[in-house]
């Protein structure tokens, strides 16, 4: 059993909500993780099939969550739990593209939904679409864009741009400063706007 780690959230000028459930699971509450996986479960598997695709979505999605449990006695209230989650979540993905890196050539998919966003948001910043543009094409595209993506700079427009995290928060979550963070979305945006105007569409 998890041994009691004291949590004083009155400290912290932006309470986690989760910390209280956090506090109540290392005090033993049985139904405490199962609570923080209810909460947490959807933006995990999400963020996972950004990074790495459908093959094996559940075996990683568990992954992460039992390296969650295993190592909620170390979590400490100085950043938010779901951003402690996500760097776990990231480790597991970096893990996953590496193993699969060694077997064939990287083919990631991005959800349908969260690629027309993507794509609403690059026409916004940089101009209105063709009037008649097709959505599925452009999916495609966005698709095909992405994949040519380093990881890191994958990384940082999946969870800033898909996932809309604060930059800090990415920052924590990868470990790098937030000039770093700007810097990659920069150069990320900047690879796919270039891409899609080699295939034609204007910007």
């Amino acid at each position: 059993m998890f041994r009691a780690v004291s949590i004083d959230i009155r400290e912290s000028p932006n309470p986690d909500p989760d910390l209280a459930i956090v506090q109540a699971c290392l005090q033993g509450d049985p139904h405490g993780f199962k609570k923080l996986y209810q909460r947490h479960h959807q933006k995990v598997r999400s963020t996972l099939y950004q990074l790495c695709g459908s093959d094996g979505l559940d075996d990683l999605t568990q992954d992460v969550f039992l390296r969650a449990w295993k190592g909620l006695p170390k979590f400490r209230q100085s950043s938010q739990f779901a951003t402690w989650l996500y760097r776990i979540a990231f480790n597991v993905a970096s893990d996953r593209r590496k193993a699969l890196a060694k077997m064939r050539s990287r083919n990631v998919s991005v959800e349908d939904e969260q690629l027309a966003n993507l794509a609403d948001d690059a026409m916004s910043r940089d101009g209105e679409t063709q009037a008649g543009l097709n959505q599925m094409h452009y999916q495609d595209l966005m698709r095909r864009g992405l994949d040519k993506l380093s990881e890191d700079h994958r990384t940082v427009l999946v969870l800033h741009d898909l996932e809309e995290l604060p930059q800090k928060d990415i920052a924590e979550i990868l470990d790098i400063p937030v000039g770093t963070v700007k810097s990659r979305l920069f150069h990320a945006r900047s690879a796919i706007r270039k891409f899609l105007e080699a295939q034609g569409v204007e910007l």
